[in-house]
């Protein structure tokens, strides 16, 4: 068994599908994937009208929900389902670049 591969209580074969990206253009900024993420993976982030973060309060356009931990993601796919927009891409395990 690998590290990304795990059974269920029962026994039956599992395998975590983790939360890679979030399309920002899609997104509603809803927060139900915040809701219910227990792990701190997701973070509602304010954007201008290019579509960049906004650094100014008066600059906000609107708000997204971007991947502010993904190490943190155990792959339960509980963002997944609640997403009205389908607006996730989630996948195997990948390297995480460290800055």
């Amino acid at each position: 068994m690998s590290a990304t591969h795990a059974v269920t209580r029962a026994g039956t074969p599992w395998e975590p599908v983790y939360l890679l990206s979030i399309d920002a253009a899609e997104c509603l900024g809803c927060g139900r994937c915040f809701k219910v993420c227990g792990r701190n993976v997701l973070a509602l982030t304010p954007l201008d009208e290019e579509g960049e973060v906004a650094e100014d309060e008066e600059d906000i356009e609107r708000y997204v929900m971007t991947v502010a931990n993904a190490g943190d993601c155990i792959g339960c796919g509980a963002c997944s389902r609640v997403c009205a927009k389908d607006c996730q891409e989630h996948g195997a395990a990948q390297a995480l670049k460290v800055a």
